[in-house]
């Protein structure tokens, strides 16, 4: 699917969420850890947008893995990446959620946008990004959720099931797509519940940052750092 929506799907980010997108990726910036330089695995990182915007944001990020099942996507972030002269910081490469093949306590942080409601099992992924965070490494995840206020809620809903399905199904060429994005938003996991699957993952302080009336939702946790000898 995201193969097939690959060659719009930057162009409907933008003008689907009316370029909200950008500025709530920008917000992730202000939960990354405070130690300096900070090496990142975004995943689900289709066109490359996280690992950029958070590099080119004074962020202290200084290299970056992007990790996407969609080739067709990553060609497009390799695109993106050539013409901002950022090969060399920021590499993408074919990869499952579900099953990195990366080694164990390599990151210091994880990020994932808008992607952990497709991985086929978010709990098996969110223990993958806690096994290859370093020990006091923190993960970042950018999801939609849906909005506490009810009048706001239901505005929200009639835009998801209505509007935006219309949109992005005549400019990308691709109904399914975008009648899938408003499905699993409103039956995935968000708020408290999404913060205790993280927890039941392994994360430590775990919470949450409703963005833009709770139409998303930035949620941080922490792997625990290292036990030294003589505690338990």
């Amino acid at each position: 699917m995201f193969d097939r929506i690959a060659h719009r799907y930057d162009l409907l980010n933008r003008l689907l969420s009316m370029r909200q997108d950008v500025a709530w990726r920008k917000k992730l910036a202000r939960h990354l850890p405070d130690y300096r330089p900070l090496y990142l695995l975004d995943l689900a990182t289709g066109t490359g947008d996280v690992a950029i915007t958070l590099m080119r944001h004074g962020s202290g990020i200084t290299r970056a893995l992007g990790v996407d099942m969609s080739e067709k996507m990553l060609d497009e972030g390799r695109q993106k990446l050539k013409k901002l002269q950022l090969t060399d910081a920021i590499r993408l490469q074919t990869g499952d959620a579900t099953a990195l093949d990366l080694p164990d306590n390599t990151f210091d942080v994880t990020t994932i946008a808008f992607g952990i409601r497709n991985v086929m099992d978010p709990s098996v992924s969110l223990r993958e990004m806690i096994r290859v965070l370093k020990p006091g490494g923190r993960s970042l995840i950018l999801e939609f959720s849906l909005p506490e206020n009810a009048l706001m809620r239901k505005l929200y809903l009639f835009y998801f099931r209505h509007v935006l399905p219309k949109i992005g199904a005549l400019i990308s060429g691709d109904s399914y797509a975008y009648n899938y994005l408003n499905q699993t938003v409103e039956t995935f996991p968000y708020g408290d519940a999404f913060c205790r699957l993280m927890e039941e993952a392994g994360f430590k302080n775990v919470s949450a940052y409703p963005l833009t009336f709770g139409i998303a939702t930035i949620y941080r946790g922490d792997k625990p750092a290292a036990v030294t000898e003589g505690q338990s």
